[in-house]
């Protein structure tokens, strides 16, 4: 066998062996070596070189039979840290977890400015107090990924960010040549998709996640990859024409979809409705809980236009499992449930319709989970469920000012 063979055989093995660490949590060498059917030997010599690496730890288990107590091996989730960051019109949010995606650090940055130079500015001084805080550890930070609200070319180029005006931003240049390690950008639907696939629903391969916040973006996770078209476009089903000749939107046509069922919508329509309130999410759900029929047809009308654009998702993809983020449907009383009702095609084919439980976070998370997965080399990646809960509650998500577009 040639040297470049069993090299490339070394680390085929090494992948499938973390993987399982991974997905099992804690596993002993034998049942290891049952999952992966590789040899004993195969995988003694390989743990041996990953407990070396400080990349995984061996851990004796409370045991009451006699004998020998088993001892299981686990990921060292503290070897190393990951970094995701939501670039937001008015906010940057700062998030780090370790190897297991559980959160360990979580920073929100109120940032005014949205030009280019003062918030690479920004970035970068905060990246670097990050890279100082974690040079301890055995790996330090092992990746950063930044989500942006925009379209961002397979060259991780941003091309525009409409809330921030930025048009051929070269963020990832910029960040690298001042900080001197690898960053990614990705649009935050796509980290969004791949936060639900990780930390949620783990068994499908085949995922939609709609994000119906300031705009609506659609990240697809098909066959445990993503899918972003050829430049890298591909997700703006907020443009998608749902009323032919409708209101018009900044992207130069008329009605499209979110501007009927994105909650910056549903938000200025209750300005109109409660001029002297500020609105955010507690404003609404006390409304909600005390009857308010004019909220009460504000969002009918919300989940009205909602399930005519995913109608139309649902038949062009046939999707596996559909993620809906959205902050009012999650208060919203039996909100899925009326969706499900407003899906009437007998041709529609999907197997699981959910409101997402990460919420506005999960772009964050899907950028640490990103930045793992590429850090351990593994071809799918499943994070348990709590790491994604232990998160703190996110800071009001809407406040209606003269800022909000």
């Amino acid at each position: 066998m040639a040297a470049g063979d069993a090299a490339l055989i070394k680390k085929i093995n090494r992948s499938l062996i973390i993987n399982e660490i991974v997905k099992h949590e804690a596993i002993s060498r034998a049942n290891l070596s049952k999952v992966t059917k590789l040899t004993r030997a195969t995988i003694s010599a390989q743990v041996a070189d990953l407990i070396e690496e400080q990349l995984v730890v061996e851990k004796e288990i409370e045991y009451n039979l006699v004998g020998r107590k088993p001892t299981m091996l686990s990921l060292n989730a503290e070897a190393g840290y990951a970094l995701g960051i939501d670039l937001e019109r008015n906010q940057l949010t700062f998030v780090v977890t370790d190897l297991l995606g559980s959160p360990v650090s979580v920073d929100v940055m109120r940032c005014d400015c949205t030009n280019y130079a003062d918030t690479l500015r920004l970035l970068i001084a905060q990246i670097s107090s990050y890279q100082q805080q974690y040079n301890g550890r055995r790996y330090g930070l092992i990746g950063i990924v930044i989500s942006v609200h925009g379209l961002v070319s397979s060259d991780e180029m941003i091309h525009f960010i409409p809330r921030l005006d930025w048009h051929q931003a070269p963020l990832k240049q910029d960040l690298q040549a001042a900080l001197g390690v690898e960053v990614h950008i990705d649009n935050n639907a796509n980290l969004s998709a791949y936060a639900e696939r990780v930390f949620v629903h783990h068994p499908t391969k085949n995922l939609i996640s709609v994000s119906l916040y300031s705009g609506i973006g659609m990240g697809m996770i098909v066959n445990d990859q993503y899918f972003s078209g050829h430049d890298g476009f591909a997700g703006e089903i907020g443009h998608m024409i749902v009323v032919p000749a409708g209101k018009p939107c900044e992207c130069g046509n008329q009605g499209c979809w979110e501007k009927y069922a994105s909650e910056t919508i549903v938000f200025e329509a209750l300005s109109k409705l409660y001029p002297d309130q500020k609105l955010d999410y507690t404003f609404i759900l006390q409304q909600v809980e005390q009857g308010d029929q004019r909220l009460a047809d504000v969002m009918e009308q919300y989940i009205y236009y909602l399930t005519i654009g995913l109608n139309n998702v649902i038949n062009i993809y046939n999707p596996d499992v559909v993620v809906l983020d959205s902050g009012l449907l999650r208060i919203y009383p039996d909100a899925l449930n009326k969706i499900k009702a407003g899906l009437r095609s007998r041709i529609s084919h999907y197997h699981g319709l959910y409101i997402s439980e990460l919420g506005r976070t999960s772009c964050t998370l899907g950028a640490c989970a990103k930045s793992i997965q590429q850090f351990l080399d593994i071809p799918a990646l499943s994070l348990p469920y709590h790491a994604a809960l232990s998160l703190p509650a996110a800071a009001p998500e809407y406040t209606l000012s003269s800022s909000m577009e």
